[in-house]
């Protein structure tokens, strides 16, 4: 039998990603048109020849490693999700699951694909819904270290997508009212081991191109833009649950974007809008990742009055109810209409994303509750998480086989982990060597610079927010090329910047430029367009992982729960979910604990105290080796890394938490 027969329908559920052979399988097919396609299994199969395929099939190894991974996928698909627990409807902007499927931008869209993960393998009886962009999000070409956008254009036929279709075998096909059209959307299914993702595309046939555009871009265009592709989220994405035959008992709005979903829901409960949301209070949950009040969406009363015109006179609805149910201050005709306060006005559970952020989430807010003292805000906290195979490397992986039997099915069993410490020291060391190693290969390979294989790899990867501060570690030029010579040591970054982000493109621009610099240019490297792909090299191969955000800034950030998991250590500004996770034995803590993100010379503390740990402790640990020749202290403390992050920071931990406290009713 041909191999893609058996193949297609693995390509078409993303279990495969996170599934060990799978990836060297597509590889080994061809792995120039692998590299090509940008690791996408469904273009491989269309553009892989036939002689190919003919040759594939007299190959006695790779069948059975087919026929393997066929028969796990089965049985993992025999076992479907578990019917007993509530129907959860998860509701987001962006999934980021894969690099080849581009519906995501950054942390939000990587979070919410690892969420689908876990829930797949925890079998949590949950279904998700999102926006299918043609463009999706920007890819990033670096000119004489400028970035610039390109959008290139999804072919439908080549992801792993297929059309929604009802009995009769017609595509299904919903209706939105935005402003005064009726949208229509048809509704698209990406699998993700047993967990559905329906994904809405406004892109038809004959719609005029302000419907098409709905779905051409992720984060793109203006106010009007962003607040239309919330209403057909929203509402459209409770239309198309209803469309489906899905019934929801509970629904996860993640992030303040979903909001409009609150409306939807609230339809025939009460005899006005504020009475009618108090009735479905119950059946909403929201998760809020933004500890800044500047990166919440607002839009003013005539923007949603008129968005939401057509909505409003199909349910009789007075736009004006709406505004007010996302205002703090009751009938202040200033006040624009906050997305997150729909969410938190029409939700009975709000978390944010770490502990800190609870904290910083419950004093944004308080005046919701003005009558309640700060840490009695209905806010509480579920801390992110990474998926723990996914993001674990195939080697890491192996290693933990052989010594943590188990680690798969119980990520968040602390006990279990604790095997970790009695693992050879120089088995550690060789992974270490090993993950580094892939990483600069594919420096090398995307046309940086030939580095040290053996040299101590600081790795920073992210999107370049300002406040983000992608380039504090380049403040002192002459300090750091004395601790990148005398250690010795290299830099590799990655990230993009949002095309209309210019102070953050400054950043991406210094960063590129700098490494360019005959002094750095063999020990700093820029690796070109961010993805998904890029985060795994790097967090699986640095050695330390920096993070230095000014606090409290970082909702809770997951790049460094990654590099956990590989053995990596972080040194990051005590902010977002390291300061759960800091314990001085297990990474490095720049600065202290206290909030000063507007204070004067803040960036100069900060970088001071990073320069500081650089050329002592980090430095000290790295050099210092004993008579086998291994730095015992450094990878002591990797260990310490992985022992105490890897239970406590997994998505499979964070679903668990979310079904507890927040699904069960």
């Amino acid at each position: 039998m041909n191999p893609a027969t058996a193949l297609t329908p693995l390509a078409h559920d993303l279990w495969w990603c996170w599934d060990d052979d799978m990836p060297s399988i597509w590889r080994q097919i061809d792995p120039w048109r692998w590299d090509r396609n940008r690791n996408n299994p469904i273009a491989l199969i269309a553009d892989t020849p036939e002689s190919r395929w003919a040759e594939l099939a007299e190959d006695e190894a790779f069948v059975e490693a087919v026929d393997a991974a066929v028969a796990r996928w089965k049985a993992y698909r025999a076992e479907g999700l578990d019917e007993s627990q509530p129907r959860v409807a998860y509701l987001s902007m962006e999934y980021g699951l894969h690099e080849s499927v581009r519906i995501y931008s950054g942390g939000l869209g990587v979070l919410a694909g690892d969420h689908l993960k876990s829930a797949s393998d925890l079998r949590t009886n949950l279904v998700a819904v999102g926006l299918l962009y043609r463009s999706g999000y920007f890819r990033q070409v670096m000119d004489d270290g400028e970035q610039l956008a390109a959008y290139p254009q999804a072919e439908w036929e080549r992801m792993p997508i297929e059309l929604c279709r009802s009995e009769d075998g017609r595509p299904v096909i919903i209706g939105v009212p935005i402003a005064d059209e009726l949208v229509h959307a048809a509704v698209w299914k990406l699998q993700v081991g047993r967990v559905s993702l329906y994904l809405l595309d406004t892109d038809l046939p004959g719609a005029p191109h302000h419907h098409s555009e709905l779905t051409a871009q992720l984060y793109g265009g203006d106010g009007w833009m962003r607040i239309r592709q919330e209403v057909l989220l929203g509402i459209g994405g409770m239309r198309a649950l209803t469309a489906l035959g899905e019934a929801i008992d509970v629904i996860h709005m993640n992030e303040g974007h979903c909001a409009f979903a609150v409306l939807e829901r609230s339809l025939g409960r009460g005899e006005d809008l504020a009475s009618a949301v108090e009735a479905t209070r119950d059946e909403l949950v929201f998760t809020t990742h933004t500890p800044v009040p500047a990166g919440h969406d607002r839009f003013g009363a005539d923007m949603v009055a008129k968005a939401l015109s057509g909505w409003c006179r199909e349910t009789g609805t007075p736009a004006s109810a709406v505004v007010e149910l996302g205002r703090i201050r009751p009938n202040d005709p200033y006040e624009t209409l906050c997305m997150t306060v729909v969410a938190l006005k029409g939700a009975h559970k709000t978390n944010g994303v770490a502990e800190l952020h609870g904290h910083t989430s419950r004093a944004m807010w308080h005046a919701l509750w003005p009558d309640r003292p700060v840490d009695d805000v209905p806010i509480g906290h579920i801390t992110n998480g990474v998926h723990p195979v996914f993001w674990t490397a195939v080697p890491t992986r192996k290693l933990f086989d052989r010594h943590i039997p188990g680690w798969r099915e119980r990520p968040w069993d602390h006990e279990l982990w604790q095997q970790v410490m009695a693992i050879p020291d120089d088995e550690i060391w060789a992974l270490r060597r090993q993950l580094r190693s892939t990483l600069l290969a594919e420096v090398i390979r995307r046309g940086g610079p030939r580095m040290d294989p053996d040299a101590l790899t600081i790795g920073f990867a992210r999107r370049f927010a300002p406040y983000k501060r992608g380039d504090l570690l380049l403040s002192d030029p002459d300090r750091l090329a004395d601790f990148l010579e005398n250690t010795p040591a290299q830099v590799v970054f990655s990230g993009k910047a949002h095309p209309r982000d210019e102070r953050g493109k400054q950043i991406v621009s210094r960063v590129a430029r700098f490494a360019a610099q005959r002094r750095f240019r063999d020990r700093i490297a820029f690796v070109e367009d961010y993805d998904i792909a890029v985060g795994r090299l790097l967090t699986s191969g640095a050695d330390v992982w920096l993070n230095n955000p000014r606090r409290p800034q970082e909702a809770s950030g997951t790049s460094g729960q990654k590099v956990t998991l590989n053995g990596g250590i972080n040194l990051s500004v005590l902010d977002g979910w390291w300061p759960e996770g800091f314990d001085g034995t297990n990474g490095w803590a720049i600065g202290d604990d206290r909030m000063r993100p507007d204070e004067p010379g803040s960036d100069a503390q900060d970088a001071e105290a990073l320069y500081q740990l650089l050329g002592g402790e980090v430095a000290g640990e790295w050099t210092e080796r004993g008579a086998d020749g291994l730095p015992t202290a450094w990878i002591h403390r990797a260990k310490r890394s992985i022992v105490t992050c890897a239970p406590l920071f997994t998505s499979h931990r964070m679903v668990r938490d979310y079904t507890v406290g927040l699904y069960r009713r």
